[in-house]
């Protein structure tokens, strides 16, 4: 059953090949900017699209003060029952992925495995993966990283104050995760000024690189 506060979102072409959901950070839920950007690139991109939003955040649309994310284990169990509920309701042949943006695509790589391993999803997507938090690179959550079978990828901003390229480079990932490098990017993929790179362009190379990455798991099936 899904928590009594969960948000779901459902947009895009429902005959779609490939149905993404995607949970939101953990301070903007799915009405942020970069949210609405990046599902509506990926609609155009004829990918369908669940987002949807914790129980923490979920309640604010009632209500409620802001209050920061719960522990990990209450997380994980929400975004599971989430992919169960969807996947009850997909039409037969389409691809599930799963994934997020920061806490979002964290929370769902915890539970990739599982998921791949029973058959439920084909892979994950991460925008802008919590390497470690800002200004403590020593404070890695990448460990469960190491051995991931599910195939993923993980789209990251050069300069991501939370696992920039150098950082994410030396990471020891496995052959399963598949990494596409936003130019001059930070944590919403924004470049500076001068650095030849816009917002726009940088989310439609964010979308292309999701496209793609489907588009070649449903090959392999």
């Amino acid at each position: 059953m899904i928590a009594p506060m969960t948000y779901v979102r459902d947009s895009g072409p429902d005959d779609a090949a490939c149905r993404l959901i995607l949970a939101h950070g953990a301070g903007a839920g799915v009405d942020s900017a970069f949210f609405e950007t990046i599902v509506s690139l990926l609609i155009d991109r004829r990918i369908a699209v669940t987002c949807f939003e914790f129980d923490y955040m979920a309640a604010r649309r009632f209500g409620a003060k802001k209050r920061p994310p719960p522990k990990t284990a209450i997380l994980t169990l929400e975004y599971e029952q989430m992919v169960r509920s969807v996947a009850a309701q997909m039409p037969q042949g389409q691809t599930l992925v799963i994934g997020g943006k920061s806490l979002g695509g964290r929370v769902a790589s915890l539970i990739s495995d599982q998921l791949f391993r029973e058959g439920l999803v084909s892979g994950l997507v991460c925008f802008g993966f919590p390497v470690h938090p800002p200004n403590t690179p020593g404070t890695l959550r990448t460990a469960h990283l190491e051995t991931l079978i599910c195939p993923a990828l993980i789209v990251q901003g050069e300069r991501d104050p939370f696992g920039n390229r150098a950082e994410v480079e030396a990471l020891n990932l496995p052959d399963s995760i598949n990494l596409a490098w936003i130019g001059d990017g930070d944590h919403d993929f924004g470049p500076r000024g001068a650095s030849g790179f816009t917002r726009k362009g940088n989310l439609a190379t964010a979308a292309d690189a999701v496209a793609a990455f489907l588009a070649g798991l449903k090959q392999a099936r």
